[in-house]
Parts: structure tokens; C-alpha cells; sequence
């Protein structure tokens, strides 16, 4: 009974991502819906902007949403913490600050490496700060609080550094660091969306393959070692997919905070904690989340846009102190 809920709700998530996605190809500054196209020629420049402008931003939303909060929804097992999260805990930052650095020394990547040159800068910073906080949970006095200071630490630190790289940068690279900050799905392509899928979906498949594992450790290192799992090899596998989530999505969109710790929290609500139904859920939610948000960043002021990151801060705050005051 309760697996042909949850197959309700993942098919309802299914849905509601199409009618989302359906919503957004119809939405925007200019009049592109598909009722206007079908009335026009295949070669009209309003089919170009609608197929090589419009829809691969919504693919490239769909794709880092599910990123996103798949990795939310791990690291809060992994960690066994409510409040685990790519954003709050720096990882993203971590990600950021390598990007930032490709900006403005492109001479330490290789031109052969082209659009793969940021994603493997944001990888490096992403699985850094991940090691980090991994070794430092090891610690038997690690807690809750402490870690989300760990996070604090990391993310201030990391601020300075990056207001020092535009301190330093020419205009344009400050633009650059600036759109990164703020997340931005505006430079959406389809070699873009190409690459930034040749690199995501793979991942989720391995965080999915991983789910019985990851239900495993909810009962603990010892517990989940004498049920057969080889704890710290799993550990290192999910933190090595979690920093391949996060730094591909800073590489192409900046850092969009909160996705991560709002939607597995909002699906765990109706789904429980049994990672099998709660990644694919939680995939679905991020993207719905996403391609949602950066819907109305885009539209809501045209023609001029919201970053999306901006967007989803201001969403994810509410909820986020929501949360701190009922675990209080």
C-alpha cells in the first residue's frame, strides 16, 4: 500500500514537471507560446529564439534542480543532519571560488579542456570542502551546531576570498564573478545543457544505485559495517557524486542556495526517509522547484530578470528559519 503511494507521488512529481515545463516554454517577455509558433514558419527568427534561447534554459533549470536537491537529500542522510546542505555547509562556495579563479587566471586550464574547464575548477572546490567536512564529522564532538558553524566559517572565509578576486578583476571579469555569485540561468545552451548532462545524470544514476546503502548507514557505522556495507568506501563514493552534482551546477549556473535543503525536506514530509523513493522524489521536486523560480525570475519583472539565485534565497530563507525554530 504504502509503495503504490509513493509511486502516486512520484508520478504526480512526473506530471506536475511537465505542465511546469509546458508553463514555462509558453512564458517570457516575448509572445512564444506554442499556439503563436504553429501559425509561423519553421525559419522565423521567433522559432530560433524559442528552441535555442528559451528551451535550453529550461532543460538546464530541470537539470541543475535535480542536482541540486539530489544532493541535498544525500548529504543530509550521509550525514544524518536536517540541515545538511550544499549552501549552507560551503560546499557550493568551495565551488565558486575555483570557478572564480579559472575567471580570472584561464591560463591554469588548458584551452582543450573548453566548456569542461569551470565544471572541472568547481568539482575540485566542491570535493575539497566536502573532504573537509567529512573528516571533520568524524570527530566525536562534532554535532549539529558545530558543523552549521563549520559551514559559517567556510562560507566567510571563502566571501573574503572571492571579494578579493574582484577586487582585483577588470570589469568584465567582475561581471563575470558577479552573475556567478548570484546564479544565473541566462547563459542556458544546448551544448551547455549537452555537457552539463554528460556529467549530472550519470551521478544521480550512481547516487540512485547507492539508495539501499545510504538507508543502511542511517543506522549507523557499526550497524551498517555488520549488515555487509563497507561504511567509509561508501561514504567517499557518495561524497566524490555529491561534489560531482554540486560542481557541475555552480560551473554552469552559479550558486542557487537553498534548493537543496528545502525540497528533501519537503518530500521526506510525504515520503519518509527510505532513500529509495526519497532521491528520484527529490530529483523531481528540485527540478519542478527550479524551473518554477527561474519561470518568475524571468518574467516577473521582463524584460529585465531576477537572478534566480536571488530568487530562491528569498524563498528558502523563510523556510530555513522555519525550520531552526521548530528543532529548537
Amino acid at each position: 500500500m504504502q509503495n503504490n503511494r509513493h509511486r502516486s507521488l512520484l508520478w504526480g512529481l512526473i506530471g506536475l514537471l511537465l505542465v511546469l515545463i509546458i508553463f514555462s516554454a509558453n512564458s517570457g517577455a516575448l509572445n512564444l507560446s506554442i499556439t503563436h509558433l504553429i501559425n509561423l514558419q519553421f525559419d522565423d527568427p521567433l522559432w530560433h529564439i524559442w528552441l535555442n534561447v528559451r528551451m535550453p534554459r529550461i532543460m538546464l533549470a530541470v537539470v541543475v534542480g535535480m542536482a541540486l536537491a539530489s544532493s541535498g537529500a544525500v548529504m543530509q542522510g550521509l550525514f544524518r543532519n536536517p540541515l545538511a546542505d550544499s549552501g549552507l555547509l560551503g560546499i557550493s562556495s568551495g565551488a565558486a571560488l575555483m570557478v572564480g579563479l579559472s575567471i580570472l587566471f584561464p591560463a591554469i586550464f588548458p584551452s582543450i579542456m573548453m566548456l569542461y574547464g569551470k565544471m572541472f575548477a568547481a568539482f575540485a572546490g566542491s570535493l575539497l570542502i566536502c573532504l573537509l567536512i567529512y573528516i571533520y564529522s568524524l570527530n566525536s564532538q562534532c554535532n549539529l551546531a558545530k558543523m552549521v558553524l563549520l559551514g559559517v566559517a567556510i562560507n566567510a572565509i571563502i566571501g573574503a576570498i572571492m571579494r578579493c578576486l574582484s577586487y582585483i578583476g577588470d570589469e568584465i571579469q567582475l561581471r563575470q564573478l558577479s552573475l556567478w555569485s548570484m546564479g544565473n540561468l541566462g547563459k542556458g545552451s544546448w551544448d551547455l545543457v549537452l555537457v552539463a548532462v554528460s556529467l549530472i545524470f550519470p551521478a544521480l544514476l550512481g547516487i540512485f544505485k547507492l539508495s539501499h546503502a545510504l538507508n543502511l548507514l542511517q543506522l549507523g557505522d557499526e550497524d551498517a559495517h555488520y549488515l555487509g556495507i563497507n561504511v567509509q568506501r561508501i561514504k567517499r563514493y557518495l561524497l566524490l557524486l555529491c561534489a560531482v552534482l554540486i560542481g557541475t551546477s555552480v560551473a554552469v549556473s552559479g550558486i542557487i542556495a537553498f534548493v537543496g535543503l528545502v525540497v528533501p525536506h519537503m518530500i521526506r514530509l510525504q515520503m519518509g526517509a527510505n532513500h529509495r523513493w526519497l532521491l528520484p522524489a527529490s530529483a523531481l521536486g528540485g527540478a519542478c522547484l527550479l524551473l518554477l523560480a527561474d519561470t518568475f525570475a524571468r518574467t516577473l519583472v521582463a524584460p529585465t530578470e531576477i537572478p534566480v539565485g536571488l530568487f530562491t534565497s528569498l524563498l528558502g530563507g523563510p523556510y530555513f528559519l522555519w525550520l531552526i525554530l521548530r528543532h529548537k
